[in-house]
């Protein structure tokens, strides 16, 4: 018959030394892989949130993501009402065409060109020392796109309106934003190829 195995004090230290030792270092693993899960979480709920405004689609199916890097646009033009401020910028394509004399030339601009106005509420400065409007809130990002296939009937370009709603902080697209919405007023400048903003001087 065997004999009991008795362990030694200083074997049964190093056994719990090893099995805490392990414990621990479940723990820890445990820690890492939540803590990774959460970071990877909020990098996608924060990767989605960005990408929602470039998601819409206009009811004519002019897609926002055409504009995409809109905001770093340069600048063609600004305007105002008595009710709005406006920016006009446009992309490289059609800031280079501007440049090349376009539509003063009477040449027209090429497919790709793109052109957005952008649209705030003004306020009075309130720290400036003398009278003069600024932007309050935004508004409003009203789109033009050149692509003679698509739009054949509105000399070439696609009109599209994304509203921006600032308690939501949230873009949604102009329900009545038809492809050929601005169409009508832009016949006025007809000679300028439907364009009201020259490039301007600076």
């Amino acid at each position: 018959m065997a004999g009991l195995v008795t362990k030694s004090v200083p074997q049964e230290q190093q056994e719990q030394k090893i099995e805490t030792r392990t414990a621990v270092e479940r723990i820890a693993s445990f820690t890492t892989v939540a803590t990774a899960v959460a970071v990877l979480a909020a990098l996608v709920a924060t990767a989605v949130y960005a990408q929602d405004k470039y998601s819409l689609k206009s009811p004519s199916g002019i897609a926002f993501s055409d504009f995409r890097g809109y905001e770093d646009w340069a600048l063609v033009s600004s305007a105002r009402t008595d009710e709005v401020l406006k920016v006009i910028v446009a992309n490289p394509t059609m800031i280079k065409a501007y440049k090349a004399g376009v539509p003063g030339n009477g040449q027209s601009f090429p497919n790709g060109s793109m052109i957005v106005k952008l649209q705030w509420k003004p306020k009075k400065s309130t720290e400036a020392p003398f009278v003069v409007d600024v932007p309050d809130v935004f508004t409003q990002a009203f789109v033009i796109e050149k692509d003679s296939n698509r739009f054949p009937k509105s000399g070439g370009w696609g009109y599209a309106v994304f509203n921006y709603e600032a308690a939501s902080d949230k873009f949604t697209a102009d329900p009545k934003s038809l492809s050929d919405c601005g169409h009508t007023c832009h016949l006025a400048v007809k000679a300028k190829d439907y364009i009201f903003h020259p490039y301007q001087k600076r």
